[in-house]
């Protein structure tokens, strides 16, 4: 049997009338879409979560490279020129981080006290999730501070408000003496990211000296550099050949190991729980591909006596569930794409109507995407590699699950076919 004769019959009974049969695939093919709405909606979330949470552990949290010097903390101007004399490198900063506890009005509380030049707010990667809730960033000198909104909210302060923050320096005893010092809070600022806002206690370079001792705390470079995503390690080596020895380069992916670990691993769970529903739409594929074979047996006697092959019968069912996947698989992920860039309005949305519902059963306010746990906004990530071995994986499925039905249409003898009908 000609291919094209082979293609005409399976769309014939694709699109076909009803009671021929098309139902049967019809309806396999709107299962296989139905599936693949949940698994393309859960890809582009949990990339753009992904994505949008490591881009702001990038920019705010780790830089894209940190060096440390292992014989001396001192890193100084030089070193710094040295790297941004690197093709590629956007911008080098000096950090002293530490750790102390904050008193405010209301509370007190752990933080990560973190002394960094003025000019990191300056740069892009900065900017462009840096959210000034109230005063500002610049012009700070060693007496002012700078915090995280869930972080201020925390100890209940606000712009102009007095804080009291406690570090710790060794004696020359080698005894720990509390040390403590008040700051005029200069700005309140967010990333959209509670778990980073918890922890942003951060003082001018010259603040940071004046209450962080060498000794109980880390000195190192913040490096950001073009596209953090690509060849990050080959940026390592030119560090490395222009420093020399006695300094150690981590990229992000070093510093984010578990965290960025764990991400992935969450997302390769839930496209494994979502790729078994698909599996199970396909199985469908099978059933539709056995009442087809029952539906049109008097077909396949005529092509038998036409002189078809078990091979070209059996291609014919095989193609059918081949475009019944192909079909289903394409109006599936049209329509998951189309919720998934849409899933902020929708997430609002829902809020909105499941809010007044509540109001109306003298309830509270209904939030679906936490931000003491989420970002507020989801970016918008498209894999569309991944989209596309998604729709791969379930037109083979399909094809794969109906083989049997179809390879046994293949075998039936046209005269037993014509006694039964």
């Amino acid at each position: 049997m000609k291919r094209r004769a082979a293609f005409f019959i399976a769309i014939r009974y694709l699109w076909g009338r009803a009671h021929e049969g098309g139902r049967y695939l019809r309806g396999a093919a709107a299962g296989i879409a139905v599936s693949l709405i949940p698994i393309i909606v859960t890809l582009i979330v949990a990339d753009g979560m992904i994505r949008g949470i490591t881009d702001r552990y990038l920019e705010f949290g780790t830089g894209h490279l940190q060096i440390f010097n292992i014989y001396d903390s001192a890193l100084g101007e030089e070193t710094s020129a040295k790297i941004k004399e690197t093709d590629g490198v956007r911008g080098v900063w000096q950090e002293q981080r530490g750790m102390g506890v904050l008193a405010g009005k209301t509370g007190r509380t752990g933080v990560t006290v973190r002394a960094i030049e003025s000019s990191f707010w300056d740069d892009p990667g900065s900017i462009q999730y840096l959210n000034i809730i109230e005063g500002g960033t610049q012009n700070q000198s060693d007496r002012e501070i700078v915090l995280g909104e869930a972080l201020a909210s925390g100890i209940g302060v606000k712009t102009g408000d007095l804080v009291r923050l406690m570090t710790i320096r060794e004696g020359e005893n080698g005894r720990l003496i509390p040390r403590s010092a008040s700051f005029t809070v200069k700005g309140i600022i967010s990333c959209g990211y509670n778990e980073l806002d918890a922890l942003w206690c951060i003082l001018s370079w010259e603040g940071g000296l004046r209450v962080m001792s060498a000794d109980q705390s880390s000195a190192s470079l913040i490096v950001k550099i073009d596209d953090p995503y690509k060849m990050p390690d080959h940026f390592v080596w030119d560090m490395f050949m222009k420093l020399g020895n006695g300094f150690i380069v981590y990229t992000w992916k070093d510093l984010l190991r578990s965290q960025y670990s764990s991400y992935e691993t969450t997302r390769q769970l839930l496209l494994f729980i979502m790729a078994l529903i698909v599996v199970v739409a396909a199985v469908n594929v099978s059933s539709a591909t056995s009442m087809l074979v029952l539906e049109r047996q008097k077909d396949i006697a005529v092509l038998k006596f036409s002189g078809a092959t078990v091979k070209g019968v059996t291609g014919v069912f095989i193609l059918g569930s081949f475009l019944t996947g192909l079909f289903g698989s394409v109006i599936g992920i049209a329509a998951g794409l189309l919720i998934g860039v849409n899933i902020n309005i929708l997430i609002r949305s829902l809020e909105k109507i499941l809010s007044f519902f509540s109001y109306l059963l003298n309830g509270g306010k209904i939030i679906i995407l936490d931000p003491d746990f989420y970002l507020e906004t989801i970016p918008i990530i498209i894999n569309w590699n991944t989209v596309l071995l998604i729709g791969i994986f379930a037109v083979f499925c399909s094809v794969l699950s109906s083989w049997i039905p179809a390879h046994r249409a293949g075998k039936l003898k046209p005269i037993e076919l014509l006694r039964k009908t």
